[in-house]
C-alpha cells in the first residue's frame, strides 16, 4: 500500500493480517492503532475497521483467512460452537499481537514457509494459539454411567465424519450400550436415525465439494461416499429438490473462495 492509502479487508470467516515491513494504523469507529513492522492482527467478520498507511512511506501486509465452518472434519462440534460465538465476545472479536508476542512471532516464521499445505497448517496453528487457553485440550473425561451421556460426549468430542468412518455396532460397544438402545438415544439426541444422520453429513460433504472444487459430479458422488451415480443424484435431489449440477450452478461461490478449502485458505500479500 502507498504512503496514506487505506484498505477495509472484507474478511469471510476470520482474518490474521501482519505488517510485514512500513508502518500504518489500525482505524476502527473513533480509535486509531498504530501498527509497526511484526504487528499482526485477528479480526472477525463482523468487526468493521480499516488498515491505513503511514503518510512516511508504503507498508506490506500479508493476510490469511479461517473459515471454522469449512472445517468439519478437523474441528469438533464444541469447538464449531465456540467460534460462532466468540466475534460476540470483546476480548475475540479484535485482538492485536505486537511484534514481539510469541503469536506475532509464529505467524512471522509460518510467512517464510513456501506457500503450500505446511504453510497453510503453521498458519492454522497461529490462529489456534491466537484464542489461548480457550482451545486446549480438555482434560480427560470420567466413564459416565449413562449409554446416553457417553453418546452425547461422543459426539460433541469427535467431528461429524467420524460417523461416517464407525460402524454401528461398533459405536454401540463405544458407548457400552445394545444396538436397540442406541438406536432409541440416538433418535434422542440428534433427531434422525443413524442410517438417516450418515446420509445427512454425506449430502452436506458433497455440497461442499460441489460449491467449492472444480471436480466433475461423478467424482463428487464417490469421495462422499456413493458407489452410484444414480443413487447420489437420486439423494441429492430427494433432499435439496434439484439436481448435484443445477445445485453448483445457482450456488457457484466466487472465483477468490473456489480452491480455498478446510478454512485454512490463500495467503495474500497486500
Amino acid at each position: 500500500m502507498a504512503a496514506g492509502e487505506e484498505w477495509t479487508p472484507k474478511p469471510h470467516g476470520w482474518l490474521l493480517l501482519q505488517v510485514q515491513k512500513g508502518n500504518g494504523y489500525w482505524l476502527q469507529s473513533q480509535s486509531s492503532i498504530e501498527l509497526e513492522a511484526g504487528t499482526m492482527l485477528l479480526v472477525a467478520d463482523s468487526t468493521q475497521g480499516r488498515v491505513r498507511a503511514s503518510q512516511l512511506g508504503e507498508i506490506s501486509l500479508c493476510s490469511f483467512h479461517v473459515v471454522p465452518t469449512r472445517l468439519t472434519g478437523l474441528i469438533t462440534s464444541g469447538e464449531q460452537d465456540f467460534f460462532r460465538q466468540a466475534p460476540s465476545r470483546h476480548e475475540y472479536d479484535f485482538q492485536l499481537f505486537p511484534s514481539g508476542h510469541p503469536v506475532a512471532v509464529n505467524m512471522a516464521e509460518a510467512i517464510q514457509i513456501p506457500a503450500g499445505l505446511a504453510s497453510r497448517l503453521s498458519l492454522l496453528m497461529v490462529f489456534i494459539e491466537a484464542f489461548g487457553r480457550e482451545l486446549k485440550p480438555s482434560p480427560p473425561r470420567q466413564e459416565s454411567a449413562d449409554a446416553k451421556e457417553r453418546l452425547r460426549i461422543f459426539l460433541k468430542d469427535n467431528p461429524p465424519d467420524t460417523l461416517l468412518e464407525i460402524s454401528f455396532s461398533d459405536l454401540a460397544k463405544t458407548t457400552h450400550c445394545t444396538p436397540r438402545h442406541l438406536s432409541r438415544i440416538f433418535c434422542e439426541l440428534t433427531g434422525m436415525s443413524f442410517r438417516d444422520k450418515r446420509a445427512e453429513i454425506r449430502l452436506a460433504r458433497a455440497r461442499e465439494l460441489l460449491a467449492t472444487s472444480k471436480s466433475k459430479v461423478v467424482e463428487v458422488a464417490l469421495e462422499s461416499g456413493y458407489k452410484s451415480l444414480s443413487l447420489f443424484n437420486l439423494m441429492f435431489t430427494r433432499r435439496f429438490g434439484t439436481s448435484p449440477g443445477r445445485w453448483r450452478q445457482k450456488n457457484r461461490i466466487d472465483n477468490e473462495m473456489t480452491g480455498r478449502r478446510a478454512g485454512a485458505r490463500q495467503i495474500a500479500v497486500v
